[in-house]
């Protein structure tokens, strides 16, 4: 008796947890378990408006070679984007027409941009190859994240605006 109980409340937990976690997918909710941003629960709010250089947003990364080496070198965490990687929480730092220059940093139409030293190698001793720099192309975006070993834009360029699922917007996270 205590056995089928025990079954019974298991298989309840786990399609309690299933139903759980198929709602917070479908109402926009994210685990945010990287370093790139504060770890915790995030929404993906659809923007109501266009987007800009300063905009926290969460964009599934476009199927490339380049991306499918950063997933075997776990740059990247699995999920539901297309190439079964996880959406990534970054900020815009340049849009369309802007001009990215790498150097030991990055700058934007001759500014500098904050935290943004480029490595050239990843923590596990590997070479990294930075982004040429270059004009941001129509319906792309130049993404950027403050924390020292993010992988964005510095390293992959500009993604296109197609992989946008919306505006970042902490729900409950925690500031290391």
């Amino acid at each position: 008796m205590n056995r089928r109980r025990a079954i019974m409340v298991l298989g309840a937990s786990a399609m309690a947890v299933g139903l759980l976690s198929a709602a917070a997918l479908l109402g926009g909710l994210r685990l945010n378990l990287t370093p790139s941003e504060p770890p915790g629960l995030w929404r993906i709010e659809a923007p109501s408006r266009a987007i800009a250089v300063g905009d926290l947003v969460f964009v599934c990364p476009p199927v490339t070679p380049l991306f499918e080496e950063a997933r075997r070198r776990s740059y990247l965490a699995r999920g539901m984007c297309p190439g079964g990687v996880a959406p990534l929480i970054k900020s815009v730092s340049a849009l369309p027409g802007q001009h990215v220059e790498i150097g030991e940093n990055v700058s934007i139409d001759g500014k500098p941009l904050p935290s943004s030293s480029v490595r050239r190698i990843d923590g596990a001793g590997r070479p990294l190859t930075p982004f040429a720099g270059g004009i941001v192309p129509p319906g792309y975006f130049y993404l950027h994240s403050p924390f020292a070993s993010s992988y964005d834009s510095r390293y992959f360029g500009p993604v296109p605006d197609s992989g946008l699922l919306g505006f970042a917007r902490p729900i409950l996270t925690i500031d290391p």
